[in-house]
């Protein structure tokens, strides 16, 4: 794949060639007004890294001839799971309830008009079923990830962490593809015709927006990260959580705490099931157990009452996150 864009290249110009890449931009942070600077120039000033910048520019112009194994060499990981994150905001935030209330306007939401009512009905499930796919991304994707960033390798794979995910890409794209023939085939049309087609047209540039937005997370960002968890699983500074696995010493406290120790302390405190705990450091419930029973004979500690103190005491938690 010829490369489209490079780092001397005026911003102004990757803007002018492709209108998507004002979306783009700001969510890597990088705002308007920057003149006649070259795309490395503004990345510097907005403090990005010009090399994902790019990667993630010329993927977004012609994904279907991107050479997805090269491309991946070039990322930062944790700037792509930045511009994944503003994506998650910007559409939830911003772009879907803007549609809803141009929504509203085009059409006659009265008790009377079933149809108008139906539509609206389906539109608020279909951002709820995107909002929820978005929520999953953010509380167990993207915290998997930065397990592995911080080199810690949880016993559970990528693989499963996404197979976990029932509101998958293909649903999203389903269910706007059937709103879309919902209002063009059905919905009667009267004078607010051109609001309602001015909405529609919104409604295609968001499906257009949102496959590249899962496409770039199916292909980039899922092979950067079974690279990184590849890597990980063949170094010798692995550090997992399988209750077979004996894992390299961590660094204690006086206490002779770890910090995987200290983490299940104050998730106890702010009064977690061990399920519950399971999940958030993504672990099994065994491995809580065992690290309950260390605690409580490194510490001689085996109430949650004495945990509370201890944790507060030795500044591992606020009072105001204590679950009393």
């Amino acid at each position: 794949m010829t490369e489209k864009y490079h780092e001397t290249d005026p911003m102004s110009d990757v803007i002018s060639d492709d209108y998507r890449m004002l979306q783009m931009i700001s969510r890597f942070g990088i705002k308007l007004g920057f003149g006649d600077q070259t795309v490395a120039a503004t990345c510097a000033r907005a403090g990005v890294d010009v090399t994902t910048f790019l990667t993630v520019v010329n993927y977004l112009k012609d994904s279907a001839h991107a050479h997805v194994g090269e491309m991946v060499e070039r990322i930062n990981l944790p700037a792509l799971m930045k511009y994944l994150k503003n994506s998650h905001a910007y559409f939830i935030d911003f772009r879907l309830p803007a549609i809803r209330r141009k929504l509203i306007n085009a059409i006659d939401c009265s008790t009377k008009n079933q149809i108008a009512f139906l539509i609206l009905k389906f539109y608020d499930e279909y951002a709820a079923e995107v909002a929820r796919h978005m929520d999953y991304e953010n509380t167990h994707v993207h915290p998997y990830v930065e397990r592995l960033l911080a080199r810690r390798l949880p016993s559970e794979t990528f693989a499963s962490v996404v197979n976990q995910h029932t509101d998958n890409h293909a649903s999203i794209e389903k269910s706007i593809t059937e709103l879309k023939s919902i209002i063009i085939k059905y919905y009667p049309s009267d004078s607010n015709a051109p609001l309602l087609n001015d909405v529609l047209m919104d409604i295609y540039m968001t499906e257009e927006d949102l496959l590249e937005h899962c496409r770039l997370e199916d292909t980039l960002f899922a092979e950067c990260v079974r690279r990184l968890e590849e890597r990980m699983r063949l170094s010798c500074y692995d550090v997992a959580d399988d209750d077979d696995y004996t894992a390299p010493a961590e660094d204690t406290s006086a206490d002779g705490l770890s910090e995987r120790e200290k983490e299940v302390i104050i998730n106890v405190v702010k009064g977690m099931s061990n399920k519950e705990i399971a999940e958030q450091m993504f672990i099994s419930v065994n491995t809580v157990m065992t690290h309950r029973r260390n605690i409580s004979r490194k510490l001689n500690i085996r109430s949650a009452a004495g945990l509370t103190i201890y944790a507060i005491v030795n500044g591992l938690i606020n009072l105001e996150d204590v679950h009393l």
